[in-house]
């Protein structure tokens, strides 16, 4: 048995996009204890209204992210102890995102971002044609394998100032996404890849201040693949100039 040494004063955001507020729960503070037991505590012991979202439990979903003492985190993965400042808790839904309620964000438009970034594969052969082999080592093999971990939990746009500056930035997620496409050898358009991300809110918005690799929780560096996709616009902006 986890032994309970103390008190969390813990302050959580509820209410709707449109009325939002704070409420303080006093919670038992477990040797051990993630943020995510502590927000599953409040809903089974408290309060059973509170909305939140979760689901595996053991840091590979990314389905928790919230927002702890200011920053984005996986909850399931973040021990109170190393985030607790003098025995308080602030949790939030993620920023940059509309809420539904409570810790609940609306993903939507995270999501529509990469629809708009045109993250999509562009086919170079057809299901009859023999499987092209794709050799590991090729340096652009490598700099796609960099970025292909990401599992869209919304870290990196909760963090990225310029999202929250620029609602029509792209964000770093989708726009990492097209960067891996880019460098993949059996995409047929990277032409277009860079078409849909060097306009208005595309890779060029980025101030490349590197908050979203830093809190990025599976140390993926989606600003330098940002950095790629600005060489590569460049690139090909004088090429087909010539």
């Amino acid at each position: 048995m986890k032994s309970r040494s103390s008190t969390l004063q813990v302050k959580v955001n509820r209410g709707s996009q449109a009325d939002q507020y704070f409420q303080t729960f006093d919670v038992p503070a477990d040797d051990n204890q993630t943020v995510l037991d502590v927000v599953s505590w409040i809903q089974q012991h408290a309060d059973p209204t509170l909305s939140y979202r979760f689901s595996c439990r053991v840091g590979m979903c990314g389905s928790c992210a919230m927002m702890v003492n200011g920053e984005p985190r996986w909850t399931c993965r973040t021990h109170v102890k190393k985030v607790v400042k003098a025995d308080r808790l602030t949790i939030e839904p993620l920023r940059n995102l509309p809420v539904i309620k409570d810790l609940a964000a609306d993903m939507d438009p995270f999501f529509d971002k990469w629809v708009a970034a045109g993250g999509r594969h562009h086919p170079s052969s057809t299901r009859a044609d023999p499987i092209a082999k794709v050799d590991p080592t090729d340096k652009a093999r490598v700099t796609a394998d960099a970025s292909i971990e990401c599992i869209n939990c919304a870290v990196c746009y909760a963090a990225c100032d310029t999202v929250a500056g620029n609602p029509d930035y792209l964000g770093p997620a989708a726009l990492q996404r097209v960067w891996t496409l880019y460098n993949d050898a059996k995409d047929a358009d990277k032409f277009s890849l860079l078409d849909q991300v060097s306009g208005m809110g595309g890779c060029h918005s980025c101030h490349s201040m590197g908050s979203c690799t830093h809190y990025c929780p599976n140390e993926l560096d989606p600003m330098s693949a940002i950095a790629g996709l600005k060489r590569a616009t460049a690139r090909s902006f004088f090429k087909r100039g010539d």
